[in-house]
Order: structure tokens, then sequence, then C-alpha cells
């Protein structure tokens, strides 16, 4: 089994409008974070092509592009996954994003799970020479603390 970070949050939102904020208005909840960034230069907004095949596109402050990877599953209001690659990482080298959102009452439990990072050596700048462990607890908080922003949105809607 790939090494995996685990993150939920229940969100004050129906399923609908947390599928909603997560993939059209992540550019009003995602904070750049030095540790995690995808390219060396600075990131302007994120955005998603809708639907399989879709990709994850941050716009940098230059105008310029960098596919953050493809979206291989589509689901409203209930999955979506895509890939998450950093523009160091070799051909050979990726990772997922698999995000789930389940109705609980009145709000919605999102889960985020991000997988593959055993497949990015120690050695590799993303990983910066952390142990799979510690890294892995790193990533998280940042997951967690994208999540807190990303609740905050989607109960705006």
């Amino acid at each position: 089994m790939p090494s995996r970070v685990v993150v939920a949050i229940r969100v004050k939102a129906s399923q609908s409008r947390a599928f909603e904020a997560f993939t059209r208005e992540i550019s009003e909840w995602w904070r750049p974070n030095g540790l995690f960034s995808f390219t060396a230069r600075d990131t302007r907004a994120l955005s998603f092509e809708p639907g399989v095949g879709g990709r994850l596109i941050m716009l940098q402050s230059d105008g310029a592009e960098f596919e953050v990877g493809l979206v291989t599953v589509w689901e409203p209001p209930s999955r979506l996954a895509f890939g998450w690659r950093q523009q160091t990482f070799s051909a050979d080298q990726n990772t997922e994003v698999r995000v789930s959102f389940e109705p609980v009452g009145d709000e919605t439990r999102v889960t985020v799970e991000h997988l593959g990072w055993d497949g990015i050596p120690r050695e590799h700048a993303a990983r910066h020479r952390f142990p799979l462990d510690v890294f892995q607890l790193r990533h998280a908080e940042w997951w967690q603390a994208l999540l807190g922003a990303f609740a905050g949105r989607a109960k705006l809607g």
C-alpha cells in the first residue's frame, strides 16, 4: 500500500456546495506554502478544468501556467481525484490526491487523501530530506490549514 496523508473536516455546507467550493473556488481558499510549492515562482491562483481529463493548473504571477496534475475522477458532488506533481518531479514521479464529500446531516465531511510520497526519494527537494513519517506529518499539517480556509469559504455559499 502506498504511503498516504489523510485529513478530514466537517463543513457547514451541503455536499454540492462543498464540492463547488473545493473545485470552482479553489483560488479563494488555497494558500501557498514555501515548503510545499509546485514551482520556484510565485503562485497567483489555482484552478480546475472540470471533468475527467481536466487539469489542475497553477497560474503564476508572471502569467505562466504550470500543470499540477490531471483530473482522474470527477463525480460531483461526492468524489474528486487528481494528480499532484511539483515542477522538479521526473516524468515517472507523481502523487495523487483523492477527495470525498460525504453528507452528515446538514454538514459535509470532506476527506483528503494524498498518496504516493513514498515514490519520491528522501533526497528529492520536495521531501526536504525528511524521513517519510516526518514529511507526511508536516504535509498533513498543511492540508489541515488548507481545509480550515476551505471550510470558511464553503459556508459562504
